[in-house]
């Protein structure tokens, strides 16, 4: 399209007496001859927006907001899909850090009106990628509590459900107790098990179709054109859908593994062992029982995390026992009582019926013969006593539990070995996902059959920001599959999956991007005559977006993508981009910024900040008015796992002092919204340091730092201790060439 551009400053919010507006304004027309430019005291309120929509009208498409951040009033400045908006934010990261009126201020301003306006100049309007016929139906793998609860909300929410179940019968674990714990206020009285009704509920559904004693052979494609074959019945079953929650559940952990505990005596049991005796009327017969918590449970030996419902399952069972006698008594040995939420009221109920709770450390409790009965032993550690509990009936074991998704064999996959002998040569390489082969999915992905295990089997997922979505785009783990849960809890995360799922069918649809960059319709082009067939790409693309064909040259699977751009830093071809992000917008950027000779002794300094943690932090810096250097620009990412080592490179060359990448948190517990982008980043990162080496350039000029939202009081410490070592390193020698 022909542009036709238009250039508005704010001067509220202070930025009229911190910042030489003329000065500014004299940047956008002489050096980018943009003529319709113009101030205005309330750029966000009603007559701000009325000035720039009664422009738009006239015939303006590129619309350049020098104000506030990116991140707040976006809504505000949306002028819809066939109009380029490009925020310079001269508030948050210019004038509420920089002494009002100084000149390194407004020098500072001024390069950030030259990297928007440079920026706008090149970007395109986007156009979604549309795919024919998309599906809209739901694939719900596993038939449990939270399966069920899944396809039902789906279903009442308008969507068709395809439902899978490995057993015969709906339910799952849920579907095997006696009954729930409580559900509703005032969580105090258990819940009859209404698992059986949910079935009903699902079997009567006209939008849904249920598979039992069926597995997934195979599911090939992407969000809106999954293809899912289902083994049933002694054939194949072939199922288009568009996204797919995976609720496959958990399983106690083997009590066989117990024995330090006392389980293979006469009367020592577990949890479901209890509830088919519930089931069957045998706890009449139970008058002294006692219930030992965390049985392999937060023990390094066994499980070492908190299984989450192991002790609400007690209290459930300690009720049952006055239920069915109200003359029982019930000990329960504790090494904390984890009824969190709501349950605390049930914790007290239970209190209230005379049951004796024992705090003490479990590895250390004994399960005792006592003259054909049994008997506890432990150290009551509130009362710095030994404690024995003899003339027991029953000795129930509060086993934990494992996610299904932890059983099996681990995937070596085709080109690990290849990908392995690489990571040799480097001294900080990225891990290679575990993959258990568990016959959950058996998706025909290069990256292997199922999703990426994290600790203890757990499927992927990003646990602070996007709980329910794995690292495969359009599916989406939920209940206790995912985390160790309690019923309520479980029940939550199958709607909020099946919420997910329904939004990832619907931005297909229009062509949008899903989590976290939600409604971007830019999608990565390739220029596939310069192609290597290096295989970067592929291999570096967290979500598996790409594939390739025989000849090794990359396939997009688009409706995979997640928009990151990791692919794009990645090539060093550079022949990936996207309409409105790419190699040359980010390096006319980085050249845009205005380089002082060395004499006047201001270096500058580039920092490459993650649009997802560091720059939030570098916002919440501003907003607390944290002054640091007006030497230091920025220039946001996608991702730090789109940085293409040729901006580092070019900066250094254009004379640019030294370069900070501010990343996302990476490693075990990483907060990287695109999973591995930081570590990359950090990865090539050591790769610039040998190449500055041998330019006769310091590595030090080029520093790594992982930020997340919370360290915003960082932030000036950080751009302070790095302006010193520049300061100390001196010039950049290639200043001036």
């Amino acid at each position: 399209m022909t542009k036709k551009q238009a250039v508005y400053f704010c001067t509220g919010c202070g930025l009229g007496e911190a910042l030489d507006i003329p000065a500014l304004v004299k940047v956008a027309k002489s050096e980018f001859k943009i003529q319709d430019v113009k101030e205005h005291p309330f750029l966000c309120g009603p007559e701000g927006v009325a000035l720039i929509k009664k422009d738009i009208e006239a015939g303006v498409n590129t619309v350049s907001i020098a104000a506030c951040s990116e991140r707040v009033c976006y809504d505000v400045f949306n002028f819809g899909p066939s109009i380029i908006v490009e925020r310079i934010p001269l508030r948050e990261r210019v004038a509420w850090v920089q002494e009002p009126g100084d000149e390194d201020t407004n020098m500072m301003a001024e390069d950030y009106v030259r990297m928007g306006l440079s920026r706008a100049k090149v970007t395109e309007l986007p156009e979604p990628f549309l795919v024919e016929n998309p599906s809209k139906t739901i694939l719900v793998v596993g038939g449990g509590l939270a399966g069920m609860t899944a396809a039902l909300e789906a279903a009442k929410a308008g969507y068709d459900v395809v439902l899978v179940e490995k057993e015969a019968q709906l339910g799952g674990w849920a579907g095997k107790v006696y009954k729930l714990p409580p559900l509703v206020e005032p969580f105090t009285d258990l819940a009859e098990n209404n698992i059986p009704a949910l079935a009903k509920a699902i079997e009567d559904n006209p939008r849904i179709k249920v598979y039992t004693g069926a597995t997934m052979e195979s599911i090939a494609g992407g969000p809106g054109v999954f293809n899912a074959k289902i083994k049933h019945g002694g054939g194949t079953a072939e199922e288009k859908v568009g996204a797919i929650v995976l609720a496959t559940g958990a399983r106690p952990y083997d009590p066989k593994k117990l024995t330090y505990l006392g389980y293979g005596k006469t009367n020592v049991v577990t949890h479901a062992e209890v509830e088919e005796m519930a089931k069957n009327g045998k706890l009449k017969e139970v008058k002294r029982v006692a219930f030992i918590q965390c049985a392999g449970s937060r023990d390094p030996e066994h499980l070492p995390y908190c299984s989450a419902a192991c002790c609400v399952e007690t209290l459930k069972q300690a009720v049952y026992l006055k239920e069915f006698n109200p003359d029982a008594q019930v000990y329960i040995f504790y090494k904390d009582i984890r009824a969190t939420g709501k349950y605390e009221y049930f914790y007290k109920a239970v209190q209230q019926t005379g049951a004796v709770f024992i705090k003490t450390e479990i590895p250390g409790v004994q399960v005792l013969e006592d003259g054909g009965k049994l008997a506890v032993a432990g150290k009551d550690i509130i009362l710095g006593e030994d404690v024995t509990i003899g003339d027991l009936d029953l000795v129930v074991l509060a086993n934990g539990m494992q996610t299904n998704a932890a059983f099996g064999e681990e995937v070596v996959l085709e080109d690990a070995e290849a990908e392995a002998a690489a990571a040799k040569e480097e001294e900080a390489a990225v891990k290679l996902d575990q993959i258990i082969k568990s016959n959950m999915l058996n998706l025909v992905y290069r990256q292997g059959p199922e999703m990426p295990a994290l600790k203890y089997g757990f499927p992927d997922s990003h646990f602070i920001c996007f709980p329910y979505e794995t690292r495969r785009t359009g599916i989406y783990a939920a209940g206790v599959v995912r985390a160790t849960m309690q019923v309520p809890a479980a029940i939550e995360d199958a709607t909020g999956a099946a919420l997910k799922a329904i939004q990832c069918v619907e931005a297909v649809a229009r062509g949008e991007a899903v989590h976290p960059r939600s409604g971007d319709i830019s999608y990565p082009e390739f220029n596939m005559n310069r192609c290597t067939q290096c295989k970067r790409c592929t291999e570096e693309c967290p979500f598996g977006a790409i594939n390739e064909d025989e000849k090794a040259n990359p396939l997009p699977e688009r409706t995979r993508c997640r928009r990151c751009g990791t692919c794009m830093g990645a090539c060093p071809e550079r022949i990936i981009s996207f309409k409105n992000y790419s190699v040359p917008m980010i390096g006319g950027m980085a050249k845009s910024i205005e380089v002082p000779e060395e004499e006047e002794e201001k270096p500058r300094i580039l920092i490459f900040a993650c649009e997802n943690d560091a720059i939030p932090a570098l916002d919440m810096a501003g907003i607390g008015r944290m002054k640091y250097s007006a030497w230091v620009r920025v220039i946001p990412l996608r991702c730090l796992g789109s940085l293409n080592l040729v901006w580092i490179s070019d900066a250094m060359s254009s004379g640019i002092d030294g370069v900070m990448l501010l990343g996302c948190r990476h490693g075990e517990d990483y907060q990287c919204h695109f999973i591995k982008g930081s570590e990359l980043a950090e990865i090539r990162l050591s790769k610039v340091s040998e190449t500055l080496d041998r330019l006769g350039l310091e590595s030090e000029r080029c520093r790594f730092h992982q930020v997340s939202i919370m360290d915003y009081y960082r932030i000036p410490k950080l751009i302070e201790d790095f302006v010193a070592k520049i300061d100390e390193l001196g010039p950049n020698p290639m200043k001036g060439f």
